[in-house]
């Protein structure tokens, strides 16, 4: 994966200062690959990455181009910790099938095979974009943007985050709308009778009712409003279905 950049978070408070950032439980790292997101002080998203055991250090993979903004996030947080953070020239390999030893399963959906850091072969004949939909699992730089709320994005769903865990960076946003709102927009699986660009907004009757993104088979990835999202929607020529 030539879009994947790997850092290597080091030193003796490591775990205990990304616990203190992100969404997930660092302390999972004992059973493999961590799936979680560094947010924003207003609880929106900054980034996603995996956090990966390799010996007594943690590797971090992250989208390529978030890894030079996340990095100076971690340094600005570091202050006097004893961590040291690293570019490695690590590359990522993914699969399906049978793990290859030293490889971890991608947390987020069983689907979704296993994530390789040491040289694994991958498979290179996969459509991952169709393997993503059918589990709408959402993408860096995609799905995944500036604006968005993770619990929007599904990451509850994807094994992304923690409500038992304490304090992180954007917490408290994420907490309030878990346990005292009901979620009125978000990620889902819509039916598209043909291709239109990623971003492509949805309407119905001429109104807004969301944004189209990743396609494959017939079906696409759509940031959704679902008061609006019923039935037949339109989204440039194409006719999109909500439930699927």
């Amino acid at each position: 994966m030539t879009d994947r950049t790997v850092l290597r978070i080091s030193g003796a408070d490591a775990r205990h200062f990304l616990q203190g950032l992100v969404t997930n439980d660092v302390e999972r790292l004992d059973q493999g690959l961590v799936y979680t997101a560094m947010l924003t002080p207003q609880g929106k998203y900054r980034a996603d990455f995996f956090l990966v055991p390799m010996g007594t250090d943690t590797l971090l993979d992250v989208a390529t181009p978030l890894a030079g903004g996340l990095k100076q996030a971690l340094m600005m947080y570091k202050l006097r910790s004893a961590v040291e953070i690293e570019d490695t020239d690590r590359t990522v390999t993914r699969g399906l099938g049978d793990i290859p030893d030293g490889a971890f399963a991608d947390p987020r959906d069983p689907t979704l095979g296993w994530r390789g850091y040491d040289g694994q072969p991958g498979d290179q004949d996969v459509d991952w974009d169709a393997l993503r939909v059918e589990a709408i699992v959402p993408e860096s730089g995609v799905e995944l943007t500036p604006d968005s709320f993770i619990l929007e994005m599904g990451f509850e769903r994807l094994n992304g985050v923690d409500f038992r865990k304490g304090c992180y960076v954007g917490q408290e946003v994420t907490a309030r709308m878990k346990h005292k709102t009901e979620l009125r927009k978000g990620l889902a699986q819509v039916r598209v009778s043909s291709p239109v660009p990623v971003g492509t907004e949805i309407l119905v009757d001429g109104k807004p009712a969301g944004t189209l993104y990743t396609q494959a088979g017939g079906k696409g990835l759509a940031y959704l409003r679902f008061d609006r999202a019923t039935g037949d929607l339109a989204a440039g020529d194409a006719v999109v279905r909500y439930p699927v």
